[in-house]
């Protein structure tokens, strides 16, 4: 079992950036999930923000993220991390990262394994 605890959100201005961490702990090997990150705005359904493969050298991101986000991850430390810059108040949303046993260009939340509880990011205009 794999426990997940996303931290690094915050509020912020618009045009800044922020960078997330997804700390993982447990039984499980962190460096065999696929991890991926999601947002959830109030109101909307959760999205589909970035994905890293088990070894970091594969990513997929969602089009809104494309250029302006970076998801990497650092398997002797257990963390995924995703910066976020140029951030815009359509950015504003709870921020989770959830693992999956293998790797694909494509992410559903429905399809995922493990979740953290989320990192709240808040953008001002």
């Amino acid at each position: 079992q794999v426990q997940l605890v996303e931290s690094g959100g915050g509020l912020v201005q618009a045009g800044d950036s922020l960078r997330l961490s997804c700390a993982a702990s447990g039984r499980g090997t962190f460096s065999t999930y696929a991890v991926a990150w999601f947002r959830q705005a109030p109101g909307k359904e959760r999205e589909f923000v970035a994905a890293i493969s088990r070894a970091g050298g594969v990513t997929t991101y969602a089009d809104s993220a494309k250029g302006r986000f970076t998801i990497s991850r650092d398997n002797t430390k257990n963390t995924v991390y995703l910066q976020m810059n140029s951030l815009t108040p359509e950015d504003t949303a709870v921020y989770y990262c959830a693992t999956r046993a293998y790797w694909s260009t494509t992410y559903f939340p429905d399809g995922m394994g493990y979740w953290g509880k989320g990192t709240l990011v808040t953008v001002s205009s």
